[in-house]
């Protein structure tokens, strides 16, 4: 009886994984392919796809460069903006911290396309030139940040508080301490924000739809155009295969180096 719930067990793990995994592996197959439609299946080994979307001349390698650059960009003033907020809202009295904390969550469950049409209206009615790319960097940034926030936050909370105050008793300026004993301890949460608004960005959709330029282009917006447009052209969208590969396999090898690295350290402890 035990083995069989320990068996039913993996295989509901396994389960989920495969609904999670399935596409990725489905699309990173066919990146391999000879073919250009996955309606007409498996055609023969090739790196077609590769070659297309590293050409340099073709759309899909530009649009994934620009839509890293401004992930890049959205991630750092995100990540700034919402380390302030965290330690001003820690440090805070408890019911301004109360108030600032549960505002902070509003852009988390509010649906992403009621976010992308209100700033789209505040956009319209201030008069901002979307043409100047800053009504795109703000709106990630309204995604993005709150969700920097609440990685910063559990770390500030785990902080031994006393570290900070022996710092200011010991002849430090707040803006030493802070830098020297509280950034160091929030670190981890920090980049994990940071990561975290990397991801958010590239996969953002609506928001960057509302408030982009018409000359700039993501690989969001980039693939919803082909289909909506009914653009010719199969190897622009199978170039994406190879792309899904690509960020599949980096993204395994991250995990798998990070975890070896994490075992060896603790086995360096143990000893």
């Amino acid at each position: 009886m035990v083995k069989f719930k320990s068996c039913l067990k993996w295989a509901f793990i396994a389960l989920i994984l495969f609904f999670i995994y399935a596409p990725i592996l489905f699309l990173t197959v066919y990146s391999f392919s000879d073919s250009n439609y996955i309606q007409t299946g498996l055609e023969g080994f090739s790196f077609d796809h590769y070659k297309y979307f590293f050409n340099l001349d073709n759309e899909p390698f530009r649009v994934v460069l620009q839509t890293i650059l401004l992930a890049l960009i959205v991630a750092f003033l995100s990540t700034i903006l919402g380390t302030i907020g965290a330690i001003g809202i820690f440090y805070s009295k408890k019911r301004i911290r109360s108030s600032l904390s549960a505002m902070n969550r509003i852009p988390v469950i509010n649906a992403e396309v009621v976010t992308a049409i209100s700033f789209a209206l505040l956009i319209a009615f201030v008069g901002f030139d979307k043409e100047t790319y800053i009504p795109l960097v703000l709106g990630q940034m309204i995604l993005c940040t709150p969700f920097v926030l609440l990685s910063v936050m559990p770390k500030l909370q785990q902080m031994d508080n006393n570290l900070y105050e022996a710092a200011l008793d010991l002849g430090a300026s707040p803006a030493k301490a802070l830098f020297s004993v509280v950034i160091p301890q929030i670190m981890p949460g920090i980049v994990a924000g940071f990561l975290l608004a990397i991801t958010l960005s590239l996969d953002d959709y609506v928001i960057t739809a509302y408030t982009k330029p018409d000359s700039f282009t993501t690989i969001s917006t980039h693939i919803y155009g082909l289909d909506k447009n009914n653009i010719t052209g199969p190897e622009i969208k199978a170039a994406y295969w190879a792309f899904t590969a690509i960020i599949f396999f980096l993204i395994i090898a991250i995990v798998v180096t990070t975890n070896v690295l994490a075992y060896r350290k603790s086995r360096r402890k143990g000893k």
